[in-house]
């Protein structure tokens, strides 16, 4: 069966309540640990009945969002997937008390009570309406970069289409073309912060009433941080700050000198050679062509892995109209299928989104059996270093796809990847200030945005775009509407990853072994003990950031980028 006939039918609230609770009141009155097993695994089968559904309309919601079917479907699961939230949080407070909760973790692993404790803090039934506006708030904001039309010599684009005119080797077509999608979002910035301070508002809200201070300890526990907090983080900013901020500078600065120019205009970043950035050299059935090669050639497990997306067509790739803006990748319980989901724009970030989201399905394929919706996944941080390890697990075969251009390529991806980080920990640090100062205005969240902009990416020259001068660069970022505090998780990553590039030089079996067991144990674990399963450093222990960019900086001295 494809994608396409995988069948979909809205879940009947009112039938699931009864069933779910129903169930919840056997598992509670079971007096034998076989007899709660087995409700146990009948619960976790209705759980799976109803995500199934869901990412179902969201894949296909996202791939059209001018489809009024499932548009109407998605607003069915704003409103309800809070209250599947609260039947299961129900359940774990039932596990949570269970007279046989030493077998349920021989069985399953502590990372379970681990989740159920920080997911119990996350819910009570008296911030069901607030729950369900966040989702809306959410969704608004997702219509309106998915409906935009930007307006480009005579022709409309949308936020992926104009994005290689923002590339052109013509700078005055690059100024023009990034001007025009800057305006978009000047002209929409006041519908874009309306939104944006009624999440802040109603997050605030929901902390309050759950106990918190403030969002951000909320937030922490809605991305079930178990082994670190705030102040770990915080210094992470910092070590990023010190070690990392100053090679990105200067890597701008050589980017400068390569395209011949006094001054790195904003328009100018993402145009990294005079001679034309990098690009895959065919269309986007050669590129998956070439990525079936690859897979094949990596290793039996990527193999059998690739072949059962392209022959379930569990990938939808390319740009097109009313298509949702970015990438993803999501599981599908039933069909035990990851599917992928990309804009595929003609730049090297085809490439870069592909291996990076093939990452993350190759995670879920790989611990699908495991059998718990709490393991499909890991954690968001570790999540990503599947996704960003991929990247460069993949650099052997990136000739496939960029032929001459190969090293030009992988300068631009490490280098990127280096450029990256301060962006990256700069949108942390603006959501701290965000929540920990919820009654800031409009205006006050962009004069902290900027500040922080200045401190973690001083090369920046908006070349006098007043929007994006008064700290509008920001309402872009769809993380920080839809998933507060994951951006961070990023970055944590991005350490992880850098390591196992510098271990798949020096050996690519024991690299590969470790990273094929990461994948396998799936959620199972905290990120700091898939980090140690791994046998990687920790990035909040001290020196870690320093060693790994230490490594990556003398990788990126040793190329004549002058000569690309």
């Amino acid at each position: 069966m494809k994608f396409d006939d995988f069948p979909y039918s809205r879940p009947e609230m009112s039938q699931f309540t009864e069933a779910f609770e129903a169930l919840l009141v056997q598992f509670k009155e079971a007096d034998q640990f076989e007899s709660q097993s087995k409700i146990f695994k009948q619960i976790n089968q209705m759980r799976q009945d109803y995500s199934t559904m869901y990412n179902l309309c969201h894949v296909r919601h996202t791939i059209n969002t001018q489809d009024t079917f499932y548009e109407s479907e998605n607003t069915f699961y704003d409103t309800n997937n809070p209250n599947v939230e609260a039947l299961v949080n129900k359940f774990y407070a039932e596990l949570l008390k269970s007279p046989f909760r030493k077998d349920l973790e021989k069985r399953w692993g502590n990372q379970l009570f681990i989740i159920a404790e920080l997911t119990m803090k996350t819910f009570e039934p008296t911030i069901l309406e607030d729950l369900q506006k966040e989702n809306q708030l959410a969704s608004q904001y997702v219509k309106i970069k998915a409906s935009a039309k930007i307006a480009f010599e005579g022709k409309d684009y949308n936020f992926s289409s104009i994005l290689p005119l923002e590339r052109s080797k013509d700078r005055d077509t690059r100024k023009r073309a990034s001007a025009a999608k800057w305006k978009f979002f000047a002209d929409h910035s006041d519908e874009i912060e309306n939104i944006y301070d009624q999440q802040v508002k109603v997050r605030h809200r929901i902390a309050n009433e759950l106990g918190f201070n403030n969002f951000v300890e909320l937030g922490y526990a809605r991305m079930l941080r178990s082994d670190y907090n705030a102040e770990m983080v915080a210094n992470f900013r910092q070590q990023v700050l010190q070690y990392i901020v100053p090679i990105a500078t200067a890597l701008y600065e050589r980017q400068a000198k390569r395209l011949g120019m006094d001054d790195l205009k904003y328009y100018d970043e993402n145009f990294r050679f005079a001679s034309g950035n990098p690009k895959p050299q065919g269309d986007p059935n050669w590129i998956i062509d070439n990525a079936s090669k690859m897979y094949e050639e990596l290793s039996p497990d990527t193999k059998e892995f690739f072949e059962f997306m392209r022959q379930k067509d569990l990938m939808d790739l390319v740009n097109k109209d009313g298509k949702a803006t970015g990438g993803y990748c999501t599981y599908i319980d039933h069909h035990q299928a990851p599917y992928i989901f990309s804009n595929f724009n003609g730049t090297s970030g085809d490439i870069d989104v592909l291996t990076h989201e093939a990452g993350h399905a190759f995670q879920v394929y790989s611990s699908r059996e495991i059998g718990l919706p709490e393991y499909n996944w890991p954690t968001y941080e570790a999540c990503e270093i599947h996704s960003m390890s991929m990247e460069f697990f993949t650099w052997p075969w990136m000739n496939l796809f960029f032929k001459e251009d190969t090293d030009k390529y992988k300068f631009a991806h490490l280098a990127g990847a280096i450029k990256f980080l301060p962006y990256g920990v700069a949108v942390d640090e603006f959501q701290h200030f965000v929540y920990e100062n919820p009654s800031a205005s409009n205006a006050d969240r962009n004069k902290a945005w900027r500040t922080i902009e200045r401190k973690y990416l001083p090369h920046r020259n908006y070349d006098d775009n007043e929007f994006l001068e008064n700290g509008g660069y920001w309402q872009q970022q769809s993380h920080i509407f839809s998933m507060p505090f994951y951006y961070i998780d990023y970055t944590l990553a991005q350490i992880c990853a850098f390591q196992f590039w510098k271990r798949d030089r020096e050996d690519h079996d024991s690299a590969w072994a470790d990273y094929l067991r990461l994948c396998q144990v799936g959620g199972s674990k905290s990120f700091l003990d898939l980090v140690k399963l791994s046998n990687l450093k920790s990035p909040f222990e001290d020196g870690c950031v320093e060693s790994v960019v230490g490594e990556i900086k003398t990788w990126l001295d040793s190329i004549d980028d002058q000569g690309f």
